[in-house]
């Protein structure tokens, strides 16, 4: 929903830092376990074997049940709770609204969408929060305006301390009037980043011309744009297609982001974008994978008994249900990817092979958890643990490996639309 505000964003006053995510190269292989490590042998049956998400295991299994559930739940609370602000300025034209709607997942005439082609007409901020991820906002800023318009009164009227980072936009050339705004957010210690926009309508342009080369044009348009930028350190510039977010430069945007957030805010940023790349998928595993640990240990019943033993599959619905949201494998996300490549909602989730491809409901997780046979395979194994004493054992240990089936297996499913769609 949209609001036009004059008020401080929101900001996150709980900030944490963690150490940055490695990428995982295949979200639902299984590693082998390295065979010196202690833990690694002790929790062989989890899927991942990736030192950091070893390293959050371990800081739930070293205590007791009791404070391992109230720190997995403070831990929990804080990854949900947390806010990002992110402010898009330019002048108007440039392609905000569409650039707001296209990282959000929507499509224009969605609910919530903003809405496009129209003229700027007030000096006021508008605020677009995230369908799912209610800490998370997208600021649309209007342009500067002219030259003889100081950039300290336009950071001061917005409360520019207040934004995590900021992304100016340019359709063409970037203006005396952005370059104003750069310096003073730098001399404000915050980041930001360029973009260029509109890069399909140059590819349209240009691609009937003889000998026509598109990376070459991409290069002139990179090295044009950084050249006019040079008298604030020749920064950055990424070109962005908001119809097809896979292509060009979005996900160099998201690595650099990565470099420049906490580990938190970062986790929200890649669970509130769209899957536009394998590398993309493979991050969104990774953070969903570390929250299920959280999940996980703060759903571990005190008295060892695992989840498929309780009523605690209302915390696993919950969560997977969040993680079909993130891959995109909800009914909404279907929709709107069916529409945008022309195809039926049908044939999309007939790529999708999972125990999820009917969504995740009562029946899915309740057949997850009582499959016989993978039943047998997670007892098993866990049986088969030296697990410290007490440690919060086989109830944290069995809720793990179910949430990380979930994640994996959707992930499976993701990368089946991505295939199939040609969206990679």
């Amino acid at each position: 929903m949209a609001e036009a505000l004059h008020d401080n964003p929101q900001s996150d006053s709980n900030p944490e830092s963690e150490a940055n995510p490695e990428s995982i190269s295949n979200p639902g292989s299984e590693s082998e376990p390295e065979s010196e490590s202690t833990i690694d042998e002790k929790y062989e049956i989890m899927i991942d074997h990736d030192p950091e998400i070893l390293s959050e295991i371990e800081q739930y299994v070293k205590i007791k049940p009791e404070e391992s559930i109230n720190a997995a739940r403070k831990r929990l609370a804080d990854m949900e709770n947390v806010v990002l602000n992110i402010a898009i300025t330019g002048e108007s034209g440039v392609g905000k609204s569409s650039f707001i709607n296209a990282v959000r997942g929507l499509a224009e005439g969605d609910e919530g969408a903003a809405e496009t082609g129209v003229t700027e007409t007030t000096m006021s901020a508008i605020q677009y929060s995230h369908p799912t991820l209610p800490g998370v906002y997208f600021w649309d800023l209007p342009g500067i305006g002219t030259p003889k318009f100081k950039a300290k009164k336009y950071l001061k009227q917005f409360q520019f301390a207040n934004f995590d980072f900021f992304i100016i936009m340019g359709s063409n050339r970037f203006k005396e009037n952005d370059i104003l705004l750069a310096k003073e957010i730098k001399k404000m210690g915050k980041n930001f980043y360029f973009i260029r926009s509109k890069i399909d309508q140059d590819v349209h342009a240009e691609c009937r011309k003889k000998n026509f080369n598109e990376e070459a044009m991409l290069s002139e348009i990179r090295l044009s744009c950084r050249e006019n930028l040079i008298e604030i350190g020749n920064p950055e510039v990424f070109i962005l297609s908001t119809f097809d977010l896979g292509k060009y430069d979005f996900q160099k945007l998201l690595d650099t982001l990565k470099d420049n957030l906490s580990d938190h805010k970062w986790a929200a940023l890649v669970q509130s974008v769209p899957v536009s790349s394998v590398s993309m998928l493979n991050e969104k595993a990774k953070q969903l994978k570390k929250k299920a640990i959280a999940v996980a240990a703060g759903a571990a019943s005190t008295a060892g008994l695992p989840i498929l033993l309780t009523c605690e599959n209302l915390i696993m619905k919950r969560f997977l249900q969040s993680v079909s949201v993130s891959f995109g494998l909800d009914d909404k996300s279907i929709e709107r990817l069916a529409k945008r490549v022309n195809k039926t909602e049908e044939e999309l989730k007939s790529m999708m092979t999972s125990c999820f491809m009917d969504g995740v409901n009562k029946s899915t997780v309740g057949s997850m958890i009582y499959s016989k046979a993978r039943t047998n395979k997670i007892v098993q194994a866990v049986l088969s643990l030296t697990l410290p004493p007490g440690a919060v054992g086989l109830a944290f240990v069995s809720n793990l490996k179910l949430l990380h089936f979930g994640v994996d297996e959707m992930a499976k499913d993701a990368k089946a639309l991505m295939d199939v769609t040609g969206l990679t």
